[in-house]
């Protein structure tokens, strides 16, 4: 079975709002077996949305629309299918009765727009919003199904899974997992995972984000799709960090549990944001000692103790610096891990370093240790400095699930996929 998702709204197109409606939407659909042979969005006029809707019934099984149910004159879906069914709008009394009960409870006076939300075209089955006011429509158009769902996304998701995705058919689904790697370029892990894309009953599918690339994994069947795992983990050995929902973060505090551990980060060009991502994790008190946030370079010798002849003579971002912040960090919270990152994030240079430039260390009673990744930097470096922290973030992590596990940051695979790595 093929679908095709239709998204109406002005404010998605403007990009007022994004339609994270689709996403979901094709997710489910995914799962239940339903190939999604298209995805659009069209603006609030009776044009594009006829258009559109004759379109994807030309070309899809099922067609789902979502959004321009509401009780507003820009709310033209209905009207849209009435027009290309060739019948009329009529009014649901039962359902005109539920809306002005509704507003009653709620102490409002009912406006006459509010009842459009009853109107319905002729012959179309309403489907129950567990959620809300507007229900959502199945009707046919030339033999094919075409479902109008309200564009509030809890509604939405209500009567998909109430009503329309009990009633799709898309046969057995497809065995799914998404693997997650960081550290590593797209391309790398592509050339990297090339014997295992080049097996019929597999697919992948590589969906990068700044210093992670998630790769879905989509088999003919559960056995395949185990194989096919078992032999990604041997191609990627610790780039791959885990598996389906994973965060980099849940991974590092998973093994620090396991291991009694605790960690204490400090911070520079990141601000915060390491430390959030450790406390964002359900738990994160039995492994996260604290933070410091040393912005200034000043801070990085009264707070954490790195040496003043060293910053006078290198500047705040260097490797040596990163090691002396973690160590710093580590003593006086008393964690078993210290954590810093230093660096350069724009729109400017700092002390002569260029932007991008980034050092991170990490601190154990086992010693000390600087990573200095490549960064991808776009050509507008002014534009960068979001990215630069995020991608600072997800190295940092790394290099600490990796001083857990004892082993090498190995970026090896390609000459510039390496960063530098050393001890001190």
């Amino acid at each position: 079975m093929r679908a095709e998702l239709l998204t109406v709204g002005d404010e998605i197109l403007i990009g007022d709002i994004v339609n994270g409606n689709a996403a979901w939407m094709g997710r489910e659909l995914t799962r239940a077996g339903v190939r999604v042979d298209r995805s659009a969005v069209v603006g609030d006029t009776m044009e594009a949305i006829t258009a559109a809707v004759s379109a994807a019934v030309a070309g899809s099984d099922v067609v789902i629309i979502t959004g321009g149910l509401g009780p507003t004159a820009d709310d033209l879906t209905r009207d849209a299918l009435a027009a290309l069914a060739g019948v009329r709008l009529v009014r649901d009394e039962a359902l005109a009765g539920l809306i002005r009960d509704r507003v009653e409870r709620s102490g409002l006076r009912l406006r006459p727009m509010s009842l459009r939300m009853a109107e319905v075209p002729e012959g179309a089955t309403m489907l129950p919003n567990p959620a809300g006011t507007a229900p959502g429509l199945r009707m046919e158009l030339s033999g094919k199904t075409v479902y109008a769902l309200p564009g509030v996304p809890a509604e939405m998701k209500a009567i998909m899974k109430a009503s329309v995705l009990p009633e799709l058919d898309g046969g057995v689904p497809p065995a799914v997992l998404t693997l997650r790697t960081a550290g590593v370029w797209e391309t790398v892990l592509a050339t990297r995972l090339a014997p295992l894309e080049a097996l019929e009953e597999v697919s992948l599918a590589f969906l990068p984000s700044p210093s992670e690339v998630a790769v879905r994994v989509t088999a003919s069947a559960p056995e395949v799709l185990d194989k096919a795992v078992l032999m990604a983990k041997e191609l990627l050995g610790t780039v791959m960090y885990g598996t389906g929902e994973q965060t980099l973060a849940s991974v590092v505090h998973e093994l620090m549990a396991a291991r009694g551990r605790e960690v204490a980060v400090a911070e520079s060009l990141t601000g915060g944001l390491l430390g959030a991502e450790l406390t964002d994790v359900a738990g994160s008190s039995e492994t996260f000692a604290g933070g410091v946030t040393a912005y200034e370079t000043r801070l990085k010798h009264e707070l954490l103790g790195v040496s003043a002849e060293l910053l006078e003579a290198r500047g705040a971002v260097d490797p040596e610096v990163a090691v002396q912040m973690a160590e710093g960090v580590r003593e006086r919270l008393g964690a078993f891990y210290g954590l810093a990152v230093t660096g350069v994030a724009g729109p400017g240079a700092q002390d002569g370093k260029p932007v991008g430039t980034v050092h991170i260390g990490v601190s154990s009673p086992k010693g000390s240790r600087f990573f200095t990744p490549v960064l991808p930097l776009p050509p507008d470096l002014t534009q960068a400095r979001a990215n630069i922290r995020r991608m600072t973030v997800v190295q940092a992590l790394d290099l600490l699930r990796h001083e857990i596990l004892g082993v090498a940051m190995v970026r090896d695979w390609e000459e510039d996929q390496e960063g530098r790595e050393g001890l001190t």
